[in-house]
């Protein structure tokens, strides 16, 4: 069967595109730019954009020669251009669209499970549901409660393994600690997609991928821990009020997975009706595994640990480096200019070439240090961070060696800095 598959390189996307060639089918990638992703050596890829897709026509010339669709696109936050209801309805709705135009009659969604007034995330997808069970298409809806990997995660998935491996206490919402979710392993996630793809309904479906055993927020975190071969922690139980802070905290930085939807989540539960599972196995013929049995399956090593342990560590190093070029600017301004001309080096022509010098580094320090906090290009950015970090050390170095020898370190605590800004480099790629 050949299967185009939109978000195929997004988390829960990834791993239904593996299990679909491990079943068999050939699969495109339908992602933004038509990149190629080399853990899908020899998979086609081709260009879309779920913010701006939004018409059948722009989907038409996709569906040449494709047999179904299985959509895994989706956004926690809205952000620019990416709306959610862009992304979860406007663009899939004019897919469906092509794909009754084009003949392809089998369609696979992934949406959500939750209430509505979870958040605007929930209700833009189950809007998109709806939209889709409307068309003459044979469409199974899959809303999976939260998923999670052993082998590697995502947004929300990583931000719980981060969770798990705080030192001494695990930190849940009060509202979390009763049996508020059904984890679903995402490698099941893609068992369903192919079950369903194979054996195709009468007529549209929706079905609720949970896992078989609900559990709090707590016991989920344990057993990760567990995972992780860490010692059983204190649970630190946070009272909802101050949840709702963090979470519109979370909304208003506008970046990382805790915001408004997984406080809506974890209060209101997000579990699946009690004859879910056993629809699931009559209907897919799938039995989810519990957590513990897909833990149990892929031992953890200690670049997992650096994962989970990095995952706060990480911003805590970004903010301090942005705040150091801030600060570095804000001086490099503030300094009067006999200052400047005092701490200048002999070779320099005069005190005015000085002066421009400090002001110009400051400007460009001042730059560089917003850039970093606003996360804006990252990867040019860190870079030119290094790039002036090793030019003051070796401009300084060379025409004012004496600064070696400071005893407050000024260029030797430049080479922590410079392998700081490495490490940043090294992991800013989120995928």
């Amino acid at each position: 069967m050949r299967v185009l598959v939109t978000g195929a390189y997004g988390f829960i996307g990834s791993h239904i595109v593996a299990a679909l060639v491990t079943a068999g089918h050939d699969v495109t990638c339908a992602v933004r730019g038509a990149r190629l992703d080399t853990r899908f050596p020899g998979l086609k890829a081709v260009a879309c954009d779920m913010a701006r897709d939004t018409t059948p026509a722009a989907w038409l010339p996709r569906l040449e020669d494709v047999d179904a669709v299985v959509n895994c696109a989706g956004i926690l936050r809205e952000r620019a251009a990416d709306s959610f209801e862009a992304v979860h309805v406007q663009a899939p709705q004019a897919l469906y669209l092509a794909c009754v135009k084009a003949g392809v009659r089998r369609v696979v969604q992934i949406s959500a499970l939750g209430n509505v007034r979870d958040g605007a995330f929930i209700a833009s997808k189950h809007r998109g549901d709806e939209q889709l069970l409307s068309l003459p298409l044979i469409a199974t809806i899959l809303r999976p409660s939260v998923v999670y990997s052993a082998r590697g995660s995502y947004g929300g998935t990583s931000l719980l393994r981060a969770m798990a491996a705080l030192p001494w206490l695990t930190v849940v919402p009060r509202a979390a600690l009763r049996p508020c979710i059904q984890p679903m392993a995402a490698e099941d996630v893609g068992l369903a997609v192919v079950a369903a793809l194979e054996d195709p309904p009468q007529e549209s479906e929706t079905l609720e991928l949970v896992g078989p055993r609900a559990m709090g927020l707590d016991d989920y975190l344990q057993c990760w821990r567990r995972w992780l071969g860490l010692p059983m922690a204190k649970i630190w139980a946070v009272p909802t009020a101050c949840v709702k802070v963090i979470s519109r905290l979370g909304e208003w930085l506008g970046v990382g997975p805790l915001g408004s939807t997984m406080q809506g989540m974890l209060e209101r539960g997000n579990l699946g009706r009690p004859d879910a599972l056993e629809h699931l196995h009559t209907r897919l013929n799938l039995t989810p595994r519990t957590l513990e049995h897909a833990l149990a399956e892929a031992p953890s090593h200690v670049q997992d640990r650096w994962h989970a342990r990095l995952y706060f560590a990480l911003p805590l190093l970004r903010v301090s480096v942005a705040l150091l070029w801030l600060g570095s600017g804000v001086v490099g301004w503030l300094l009067p200019p006999e200052a400047v001309a005092d701490a200048a080096p002999n070779g320099l022509p005069s005190a005015a070439t000085a002066l421009m010098l400090a002001r110009g580094t400051a400007t460009l320090d001042l730059l560089l240090g917003a850039l970093c906090l606003l996360r804006w290009r990252s990867g040019w950015v860190l870079a030119g961070m290094l790039l002036m970090l090793i030019g003051y050390t070796i401009g300084i170095g060379t025409l004012w060696p004496a600064h070696w020898l400071d005893p407050f370190g000024g260029l030797l605590k430049n080479l922590p800095l410079m392998a700081a800004l490495i490490v940043l480099m090294a992991i800013e790629e989120k995928r």
